[in-house]
């Protein structure tokens, strides 16, 4: 697989909001640039990719916790199809004001929510995920992660962590693993990151063992 990239600082340089957001913009163009270039096939190929290296990891069946993808994010559905057929049972998100709230729903029970982004209804049951599927713009191998900057994933699993073990795994096409991330006191390390070429355990904590 490639070397992380050195786009971004190194640890424990300035993690000030300004300098986050420029980091931000850097990480979505160059995902952007990358995902622009693929064609259908080469991205399902990548997505499959993705799925493979997950799935030894995901221990016995329990709730798994996906996402629907937003504009360039690599897809979960492969994983989440995998995962089903394994006896897995999956949980959507929902946007509150606290941490993001988790569902028992399908793909087909999704609508648009909070910015668009596809939910489960409010009704569905609520589920407590024992691996999470957590999107990013760029992470290391430490498990620092870049998101969005809404905060809405460190909360979640500084509750979920509150409670009880969960994996959480950051997915990402091989150009979103940088090799340095400076990390805000507040963010909450990745377990893992996965990427088409490799699955990486980092020193965060971990679920139980499959």
């Amino acid at each position: 697989m490639p070397e992380p990239t050195p786009l971004f600082p190194p640890p424990g340089a300035d993690h000030s909001a300004e300098t986050r957001k420029r980091l931000r913009q850097a990480a979505r163009a160059a995902r952007h640039a990358f995902a622009a270039g693929l064609n259908p096939l080469t991205r399902r190929a990548l997505e499959q990719a993705l799925c493979a290296q997950i799935l030894p990891h995901l221990g016995p069946p329990g709730v798994l916790g996906s996402h629907a993808a937003i504009g360039d994010e690599i897809d979960p559905r492969a994983i989440e199809d995998a995962a089903r057929a394994s006896g897995w049972r999956l949980a959507f998100p929902r946007v509150g004001e606290g941490p993001l709230s988790y569902h028992r729903a399908g793909r087909a029970d999704l609508a648009p929510g909070y910015k668009g982004i596809p939910e489960p209804p409010a009704e569905a049951p609520l589920a407590r995920p024992d691996v999470l599927l957590v999107p990013l713009l760029a992470a290391d191998l430490r498990g620092n992660r870049l998101g969005q900057g809404g905060g809405h994933y460190d909360r979640t699993l500084a509750a979920l962590r509150a409670s009880g073990p969960v994996l959480a795994i950051g997915i990402a096409f091989d150009l979103q693993l940088e090799a340095g991330i400076p990390a805000a006191p507040w963010d909450q390390p990745l377990d893992a990151i996965a990427t088409p070429t490799a699955f990486h355990l980092t020193h965060g904590p971990a679920r139980r063992a499959p």
